[in-house]
C-alpha cells in the first residue's frame, strides 16, 4: 500500500525517545520539549514557541491569548480540515466562513474584507481572523495583513500543513508562524514532520508564551497547595513525544526539498491537459507538504481515485468546505459564486468547486522515484483514456 502521507522517522527520533525512556524524563517537563521548543524557533526565527499536545490546542491557546470570548466573531476560510474552526467553538464565539481565491486556493482577500465591513457595520466585535496555507502553500498574507491592520482585528497563523514555508520578497521572507500575531504547528503523523500527535504555538512575546504555558498544564496558580482561579487545559506535549519531533528537526530542510521534489516530479510527468496543478504564488515558497491537483470535472476525479484505489495507492479528496457542513449549517458564509455546465448549472462557490474536482496525490518522503514512476504511469494511462473519450 502507498500510503497518502505516512511518517518518515530518521535515527535521531529514535535516539531522543529512547533518551527520554532511559532517564525517565516520561512526563510533559524535559531536556526534550525544551529542545524541540528551541529548534522551532531557531528554524523559524520565531521569538517564543510552545509544544502542545496537538495543533488543535495550540490554536485554541492562540484563541483565549487575543480575548475571544463568546458571541464574537472569529473570521476562518471555509476550505481547511475542521479543526481549524473547532476552537471557535470552544470558546464560544461564532465562527464566520470565506471563499477561496484561484491564485493560491486560500482565503480570499476580497471576501476577507466584505466579511469584515459586514461586522463593522453590524457592530459584532470580531476577536481574530484565522488564515490557513492551504497544503502548505502560504496565504497572500501582505493583503490579508493590510485588510486586518485597517480593520485592527489580529491573525492566527494556522500553519499546521507550512512548517517550511515562507512568504514575502527575496530577503525579506518570513516563515510561516511568523506572519500574525500568533501561529500553530501541527505534528500529527501525516505531518511533514511529527511527533504521533502535538502541536506548537508561536509568540512574539515572553508574556504570550508564560500565559499559554500557564493554561496549558491545568492553569496552577503559584502556592503550596493546588490552587486555581482560572480554567486550564491538559494541553501539554510529554518529552517522550518531543523527541521525536526534536531528532525529526534535524531532518526538517531535507523533508521540506524532498516533498517540492515530488510535487515537481508529478508537474513535469503527468502529460494529460486536463490537471491543474496547485499555484504558488510570487514571492511564496511551498514546503507543499501534499501535492494538490484539480481535474477537469468532478465524475474525472472520482473515477482516477477508484482506479488509484484499485492499485493500493491512497489519495484523498480536499478538505470539505465547512460551509457545506451540518455543523456549521447556522454560520455566515461570505463568497463567490459561479455557474459552470459541468454542475448543471448549480451555484458553487470557489471552495466548492475546488473541492468537487481537487485530489491529494501520495506525498510521503520516503516515497521512492519506482513509486512515483508508478503512480504518475497510472494517471498518465488513466488521462490517454479519458482524451479518447471513454472517461468523463
Amino acid at each position: 500500500m502507498i500510503y497518502l502521507s505516512p511518517p518518515h522517522l530518521n535515527p535521531e527520533a529514535n535516539f531522543y525517545l529512547q533518551k527520554a525512556i532511559e532517564t525517565n524524563w516520561v512526563a510533559p517537563v524535559g531536556e526534550n520539549l525544551d529542545e524541540f521548543e528551541k529548534s522551532v524557533c531557531q528554524y523559524t526565527q520565531s521569538k517564543y514557541a510552545l509544544a502542545t499536545s496537538s495543533g488543535t490546542s495550540a490554536i485554541h491557546l492562540a484563541l483565549r491569548l487575543l480575548g475571544v470570548q463568546a458571541n464574537d466573531m472569529v473570521i476562518c476560510p471555509s476550505l481547511t480540515f475542521v479543526a481549524t474552526a473547532n476552537p471557535i467553538f470552544y470558546q464560544n464565539a461564532t465562527p464566520i466562513l470565506v471563499d477561496s481565491e484561484l491564485d493560491s486556493w486560500n482565503i480570499c482577500p476580497k471576501y476577507l474584507a466584505l466579511a469584515l465591513d459586514y461586522c463593522k457595520r453590524h457592530r459584532k466585535r470580531v476577536g481574530a481572523i484565522i488564515v490557513v496555507h492551504l497544503y502548505g502553500q502560504p496565504a497572500k498574507m501582505k493583503e490579508i495583513n493590510e485588510i486586518a491592520q485597517y480593520y485592527q482585528v489580529p491573525i492566527v497563523e494556522d500553519s499546521a500543513e507550512a512548517l517550511g514555508s515562507k512568504y514575502g520578497k527575496p530577503n525579506e521572507e518570513k516563515y510561516a508562524g511568523t506572519l500574525g500575531a500568533l501561529g500553530v504547528f501541527s505534528f500529527n503523523g501525516n505531518k511533514i514532520i511529527t511527533t504521533s500527535g502535538g502541536g506548537m504555538l508561536l509568540t512574539h512575546t515572553r508574556k504570550a508564551r508564560e500565559k499559554a504555558l500557564f493554561w496549558a498544564t491545568q492553569a496552577k496558580d503559584e502556592a503550596d497547595y493546588y490552587h486555581h482561579s482560572e480554567i486550564g487545559y491538559n494541553y501539554r506535549l510529554s518529552n517522550v513525544l518531543a523527541g521525536i519531533g526534536r531528532g525529526q528537526m534535524e531532518v526538517l530542510g531535507e523533508r521540506v526539498l524532498k516533498k517540492r521534489e515530488i510535487f515537481d516530479f508529478y508537474k513535469k510527468n503527468i502529460t494529460q491537459l486536463f490537471t491543474q496543478f496547485q499555484p504558488e504564488l510570487p514571492n511564496s515558497y511551498s514546503n507543499h507538504w501534499l501535492t494538490a491537483v484539480l481535474f477537469e470535472n468532478e465524475n474525472i476525479r472520482n473515477k482516477l481515485l477508484q482506479r488509484l484505489q484499485q492499485h493500493n495507492i491512497e489519495a484523498r479528496h480536499f478538505w470539505t468546505p465547512l460551509h457545506t457542513l451540518p455543523l456549521f449549517k447556522d454560520v455566515m458564509f461570505f463568497g463567490e459564486k459561479i455557474n459552470r455546465n459541468i454542475y448543471k448549472n448549480i451555484p458553487q462557490s470557489i471552495a466548492e468547486d475546488l473541492f468537487s474536482r481537487g485530489l491529494c496525490l501520495p506525498s510521503g518522503t520516503a516515497l521512492s522515484a519506482e513509486d512515483l514512476t508508478m503512480i504518475t504511469d497510472l494517471i498518465n494511462e488513466f488521462g490517454i483514456e479519458t482524451w479518447k473519450g471513454k472517461i468523463g
